[in-house]
């Protein structure tokens, strides 16, 4: 068992090393893809499942779902994600990010009643978004090679550290205790996930069609992920020499293309 594990370790270390071998490589308008065949195998059983799972199960939660209770649901997880903005906003040495995204914590987790109501957007709080993967980015990490994570979707080698990073920044993590009685911890972290998982999918429900009418969807949502994750390290600014043609189309915008630049 003990080889097992070292072997497993040992495998481990290589994979991290290659994911993130070659992270000063090109823009997106070139993407650096060497792992495309399994790529697009991972990219297809995705699909497959969310074909027959998960958007089957987020039709039937839009369809139970009130329109402002889906919305109650999508602020209570962006309040939840200020910590991480917070930290990130620190590591960039933004100040003017810290101060916005506190506040925005200090008054929807107070007024806004654990987050549920965004009242700091009401207020004309400006919305920061930063996260470990921007953050690394911004110190001059570069993305490493596009990869696509089984029922996570698209990410890169930078992206897959920091989504590892950030789950210890996220108060969602340690929404758990330790049961007495039966002597095992609460699922409730999973169960949240879960749920903003379905909240989000039902939320992009009304995009199923714009993919679809795509000649390559893969390569369209890796277009598509790059090129929203390089605006985002670059707070929308991005350098001419890294910047490409847009070629986004109608697809969904997200907080990842926020062009908020303050510092």
């Amino acid at each position: 068992m003990p080889k097992l594990i070292r072997s497993f370790i040992g495998l481990s270390g290589l994979m991290s090393l290659l994911v993130l071998a070659g992270c000063v490589h090109s823009p997106p308008s070139d993407p650096w893809d060497p792992l495309e065949p399994i790529n697009r195998v991972t990219y297809k059983f995705n699909d497959q499942a969310d074909k027959y799972v998960l958007r089957p199960i987020a039709k039937g939660y839009d369809k139970i779902t009130p329109n402002r209770v889906q919305k109650s649901v999508s602020n209570f997880f962006d309040n939840a994600s200020q910590p991480i903005v917070m930290v990130n906003s620190l590591l960039q040495l933004k100040w003017g990010k810290f101060n916005q995204s506190l506040g925005r914590f200090m008054i929807n987790t107070t007024a806004g009643v654990g987050g549920l109501f965004d009242v700091a957007s009401m207020a004309h709080v400006p919305h920061p978004d930063e996260d470990l993967g921007q953050t690394l980015g911004y110190w001059g990490l570069g993305p490493g090679a596009y990869l696509v994570l089984p029922l996570l979707g698209p990410s890169d080698g930078r992206d897959l550290v920091g989504r590892a990073g950030d789950h210890f920044a996220s108060p969602v993590t340690y929404m758990t205790n330790f049961d007495e009685i039966d002597h095992n911890y609460s699922y409730l972290p999973y169960l949240l996930r879960v749920l903003e998982g379905v909240n989000l999918r039902a939320s992009l429900l009304g995009f199923d069609q714009t993919l679809a009418q795509q000649f390559d969807p893969y390569a369209f949502v890796r277009s598509y992920y790059l090129e929203s994750r390089q605006k985002a390290v670059y707070d929308g600014h991005v350098p001419a020499r890294l910047d490409a043609p847009d070629s986004l189309g109608d697809f969904p915008a997200t907080d990842a293309g926020s062009s908020d630049s303050t510092k």
